[in-house]
């Protein structure tokens, strides 16, 4: 069964695919494949450009992709305390690089946001 959160995210795709059909329609040429890196561009940075390089996650390689990282540090799964660390500084490095301003403090604060920092739902909201 779909959340609501789902839900809307498939709500919202239908209307841009509907959007860019129509003007496909009219004859205006629209790109089929998003601008991000494709894995032959992936597989062929090295690993340093990562901000987990043992897994090849997060590409630090232009402003953009900054951004990204940061939005999903914690959904990164399968690392430990020091490899985030080392993504961090790494991240805040390519940040500083690329003028990308972080609010952040350390990556700890954007963990209290993410999935580690959910409450569950007590068993009376469920009823």
């Amino acid at each position: 069964m779909a959340t609501s959160r789902q839900k809307a995210a498939a709500r919202r795709n239908v209307k841009k695919a509907r959007k860019v059909q129509s003007r496909r329609a009219h004859g205006a040429t629209v790109k089929k494949r998003p601008s991000g890196l494709s894995t032959r561009q992936k597989n062929r940075m090295s690993a340093q450009t990562f901000a987990f390089p043992k897994k090849r996650k997060e590409p630090l390689n232009d402003a953009r992709h900054v951004r990204n990282a940061v939005a999903r540090f914690d959904q990164v799964e399968g690392v430990t305390e020091k490899e985030r660390d080392n993504a961090w500084r790494r991240i805040r490095a390519a940040a500083r690089k690329y003028g990308v301003h972080i609010e952040a403090k350390g990556w700890r604060s954007l963990m209290k946001g993410g999935r580690t920092g959910r409450s569950r739902k007590s068993s009376k909201s469920r009823r």
